[in-house]
């Protein structure tokens, strides 16, 4: 007897109440939260490493040589810029959207008050991967959770939907992009750059309908728990 595939969770495009009326909003909450405690400290692991930012950071590095501002000033511009473009992919904000603004950079910071520092390569080595591998767990648990994607990643969700093409292809081909845009501006490139430019989208997009929690009306979200 042959059973049926399961249905696949698609990630909604909806707006901000539709994603707190979407129900399940316990589990959905935990694991935004969790999964964006564990972005943060993925990027604390590979900048430990000391093998190579991540390609936005290399382009933040890159612009940083040009203009007479702060790292973090960069980071919030390039931000606003990126939101910008979800405007013609029509792509929707959400808490997860605010909340990834605000608790990446802090998480990061605490992480890094926890990471020993070492100039063995066996363990940078291992924190490279480490970092890379949990940065797509992370990614998957808070895109997963429907609360709307952070800046940088809404412009790959929104992309995805909107040229039919996965999201390992679409996530892969945007920081492959923002790498040689950084690296042609002089930032910092190096072999975990490259590491986590090719391997992020094939892991988030691996995970992602692990993590996806389909929305419901809150009726039946409240029954399902």
């Amino acid at each position: 007897m042959s059973s049926s595939p399961a249905p696949r969770r698609e990630l909604a495009n909806v707006g901000p109440l539709q994603q707190l009326a979407g129900g399940r909003l316990v589990r959905r909450l935990a694991q935004l939260m969790l999964g964006l405690y564990l972005y943060g400290a993925s990027m604390a692991l590979v900048v430990v490493s000391g093998l190579g930012m991540i390609p936005w950071d290399v382009l933040h590095s890159g612009i940083l040589r040009h203009v007479p501002l702060t790292f973090g000033t960069i980071i919030t511009i390039t931000s606003v810029l990126v939101l910008l473009a979800w405007i013609p992919l029509k792509q929707q904000p959400g808490l997860g959207t605010l909340l990834n603004a605000l608790t990446i950079g802090p998480a990061l910071d605490l992480t890094l008050l926890f990471l020993p520092r070492t100039e063995v390569l066996a363990w940078n080595i291992v924190f490279l991967v480490a970092g890379v591998v949990l940065n797509g767990v992370a990614s998957a648990m808070y895109i997963g959770s429907q609360f709307g994607p952070g800046p940088r990643d809404g412009l790959m969700t929104g992309l995805s939907r909107v040229t039919g093409r996965s999201i390992r292809l679409v996530r892969t081909l945007i920081e492959v992009t923002v790498v040689a845009m950084g690296w042609a501006l002089g930032g910092v490139v190096g072999i975990g750059t490259a590491l986590y430019a090719v391997s992020i989208g094939p892991i988030t997009q691996a995970l992602l309908p692990f993590f996806t929690v389909e929305l419901r009306p809150r009726e039946q979200g409240e029954r399902d728990g």
